[in-house]
């Protein structure tokens, strides 16, 4: 089986198919690299402009390396192997939105941290901790009532595996 692309090697080829620095980007998209990235190496350090990073489609197992990444804002890591989500708390401050459906995940251990989280695509893993069970506990009772649920873990969450999530206008303006 072929070596795994690293970091390094998938900037390198990014910057060769945009004819741009990385490190200046506001958006870089390093998914299905053939063969595939395997890390989160410390090469991701050079993103330091970087809103909008995409390794979906990888075999990457863990979440690493994203502390020099102060402006990301989107992450997409769907269709990865990846079981918790360690590491994340590096960019708590300015992640908008996670995309991490089709992964290992069983835990959401860490997703409270989460301060601007607004949108999470998290269908197709394993969670227990909470996620799919709430919809099964809460199903029963009234029809969207996990979505409350999981709204109330992460207040300023937008949309959850597509749907939208509305809230009472007393909840976003604090009740005036």
């Amino acid at each position: 089986m072929a070596k795994a692309t690293t970091i390094k090697e998938a900037l390198a080829k990014w910057e060769e198919k945009n004819g741009q620095k990385a490190s200046e980007a506001k958006e870089v998209k390093l998914y299905g690299q053939i063969p595939p990235v395997e890390r989160m190496d410390e090469s991701l350090s050079t993103l330091v402009n970087c809103e909008k990073l995409s390794l979906s489609t990888n075999c990457i197992e863990r979440i690493a390396n994203l502390n020099s990444l102060k402006n990301l804002r989107i992450l997409s890591l769907g269709r990865n192997n990846i079981k918790n989500l360690n590491g994340l708390e590096a960019v708590a401050d300015t992640l908008e939105e996670l995309w991490i459906s089709y992964n290992f995940i069983e835990k959401l251990r860490g997703i409270r941290v989460m301060k601007k989280l607004k949108v999470l695509y998290m269908s197709n893993n394993l969670v227990k901790d909470w996620g799919n069970p709430l919809q099964e506990k809460y199903a029963s009772d009234q029809k969207n009532n996990w979505i409350e649920e999981a709204t109330k873990r992460v207040p300023k969450l937008k949309k959850l595996d597509g749907i939208l999530v509305i809230k009472e206008e007393e909840d976003e303006e604090g009740a005036n």
